[in-house]
């Protein structure tokens, strides 16, 4: 893996464009991410944009009201643009702005297109109402549709050089960006349990559904009666959390703008983690987020290098 990126060459007007439009799709719909993303020198920033416009696009095709049929048939289309991309065959006046950013980002960084396949597999199984019975099984999907873009994030951001610590270590950044991008989804997933059992999805393990008695679908502002939704919520949270402390050993191996990305994104969704932790039933009553100011402390923090510092004290330890 490339440890640095150096300088940028110069970008044409019509990637400056797709670039400013990946910009404003990522502020208008990722307002979470977008306070790690102001937090990047210009053009990674730019490649990060670009990366999300396209996964957005993914999960919009996942998430919208065609049938099931439609649904794969557009997928396979966002696919076969991959392959354009891969193939060099996006020129730079192509009618679509985000592949015309996301092509010009991957041919200046390291991106790993490969993970964006995994990305659509992963919104597959959401079109076929796919359900897990084991948390080994749920990973699996997490893998597709979070720990993929934490791989591919990781290809802007680079390893940087001086850091203290061993190749071996700096070789295991792409399994502490997977791991860190599981423990968002969980999070994730935690907060949506309600909006996803009214469309008819269920992400948490059977497994352990069954075991809180919850196996009935969440769909009311109270959970079902007899189950303990409190003692579920709080052994998701626990897995959650050993994630986010194993994922979080990726900040120390980045440089001090890339981590502070990192960080601030990762950083909202943990605190996140927290007041759901704080009040499991909230997640039935309504979406659970965190203030704007709050999302500003995190993002401060994440620029002052706290919690890489934080990371970096406690040593290395071994995967979740």
């Amino acid at each position: 893996m490339s440890r640095t990126v150096e300088g940028s060459p110069h970008a044409s007007a019509p990637v400056l464009a797709a670039y400013r439009y990946c910009e404003a799709v990522t502020g208008h719909q990722a307002r979470n991410f977008a306070y790690g993303i102001r937090l990047l020198p210009t053009e990674k920033r730019h490649a990060m944009s670009a990366l999300y416009a396209f996964s957005r696009r993914v999960d919009d095709i996942g998430d919208g009201p065609l049938d099931p049929e439609a649904k794969r048939a557009r997928l396979a289309d966002t696919r076969a643009l991959l392959d354009r991309m891969r193939g060099g065959g996006i020129e730079e006046d192509d009618t679509d702005p985000v592949a015309v950013a996301l092509a010009h980002a991957a041919h200046r960084f390291p991106i790993p297109l490969d993970a964006l396949d995994e990305l659509i597999d992963g919104v597959l199984m959401d079109v076929a109402g796919q359900t897990y019975e084991t948390w080994d099984d749920l990973k699996v999907y997490c893998r597709c549709v979070a720990g993929a873009i934490g791989r591919l994030s990781l290809g802007v951001f680079g390893t940087a050089p001086g850091t203290g610590h061993s190749e071996d270590e700096l070789e295991r950044a792409p399994y502490y960006a997977d791991t860190l991008g599981l423990a968002l989804q969980l999070t994730n997933i935690l907060r949506d349990v309600r909006e996803d059992a009214a469309t008819g999805r269920t992400y948490l393990p059977a497994d352990d559904l069954a075991k809180f008695g919850c196996a009935d679908a969440f769909r009311g502002s109270t959970a079902p009666p007899d189950a303990d939704f409190t003692g579920l919520v709080h052994f998701e949270v626990r897995r959650a959390r050993a994630l986010f402390a194993e994922g979080f050993r990726l900040l120390p191996l980045l440089d001090r703008r890339s981590g502070a990305c990192v960080s601030a994104m990762a950083g909202i969704y943990r605190r996140l983690l927290d007041r759901i932790a704080k009040d499991p039933a909230a997640v039935l009553r309504g979406r659970v987020s965190l203030p704007g100011h709050e999302k500003a402390y995190v993002a401060v923090r994440g620029l002052a290098g706290l919690d890489a510092r934080a990371v970096g004290r406690r040593g290395t330890g071994r995967p979740v």
